[in-house]
């Protein structure tokens, strides 16, 4: 009887999660609304290096000044004053470099730039201050980057990245996606993460692949070698042929080093 129970229980609850699920798609496609806000990944495309923007200080910069210096980036695009959304990406963001044993301005940099046309430095420069409290790593400050603009400059960026984004009138906001994007030192689109939740070795990963090696030591370049970047997932996975390459690799050098004392202690006992 119990069990029977227990079946129902849980042939209902796939019944309730498939229905909420196809709702969740129905209304998406039903809304013209929701159409606006997407991710179209543009991998392997350069982002615009002459775009204008002014910074936390209220100095005007373009987007190459922060390519210049050689690093990987890691680039949110979002707005101040956001209620919800952009708060949470930017707390995950944050709470993954917070885990990494690298630091922003040393082994990569960090920008975040408003969508919002009417945000001010002042504003930029406030929410710096809140995530380099929370971050508490020396020597940061030029690290992380707050950046606003007009909209043409904006959605310029917006658009070589695949973010789409609108004003909601009715609510008085922005409606955009959660993702946090990794570009390389030229300024290419390297990695996409989604979510608002970072797991550290994601960041990690997508900041060595970006780098293209040059950061991370010989034991990360190892785990880097085992994990790919999956899609479906929206996260780095075990790359099982990789991990049987290098365990074969493994098992020849230690075969090898056996073989190598075996044969120097039997050599060593024919010479006495």
């Amino acid at each position: 009887m119990r069990l029977r129970s227990l079946l129902c229980i849980t042939v209902l609850l796939q019944y309730v999660c498939s229905t909420l699920d196809a709702q969740v798609i129905l209304e998406k496609n039903q809304d013209p609304e929701l159409q606006k806000i997407d991710v179209i990944e543009h991998l392997g495309d350069t982002v615009p290096m002459n775009l204008q923007f002014k910074d936390e200080h209220g100095t005007i910069v373009q987007l190459s000044d922060y390519f210049e210096k050689g690093k990987p980036i890691v680039l949110t695009m979002a707005y101040y004053r956001c209620p919800m959304l952009c708060t949470m990406v930017l707390n995950a963001k944050a709470e993954a470099v917070k885990q990494l044993a690298w630091l922003p301005g040393r082994e990569f940099q960090m920008l975040t730039v408003s969508i919002d046309p009417n945000e001010t430095p002042v504003l930029a420069s406030n929410k710096k201050d809140t995530y380099l409290k929370f971050l508490d790593k020396p020597g940061i400050q030029d690290g992380w980057h707050f950046l606003v603009g007009d909209s043409s400059q904006s959605k310029a960026l917006a658009d070589a990245l695949g973010f789409k984004y609108f004003y909601d009138e009715n609510r008085k906001e922005y409606a955009h996606p959660a993702v946090v994007f990794v570009i390389t030192e030229k300024g290419i689109v390297s990695r996409y993460l989604y979510g608002i939740r970072f797991a550290e070795r994601d960041m990690r990963l997508a900041l060595m692949e970006a780098s293209e090696g040059k950061i991370g030591s010989t034991i990360d370049r190892i785990i880097m070698y085992c994990f790919h970047y999956d899609p479906n997932a929206k996260g780095y996975v075990v790359m099982a042929t990789n991990v049987m390459k290098l365990g074969g690799l493994v098992t020849l050098v230690v075969l090898g080093v056996f073989l190598t004392v075996m044969w120097r202690r039997d050599k060593t006992r024919s010479i006495q």
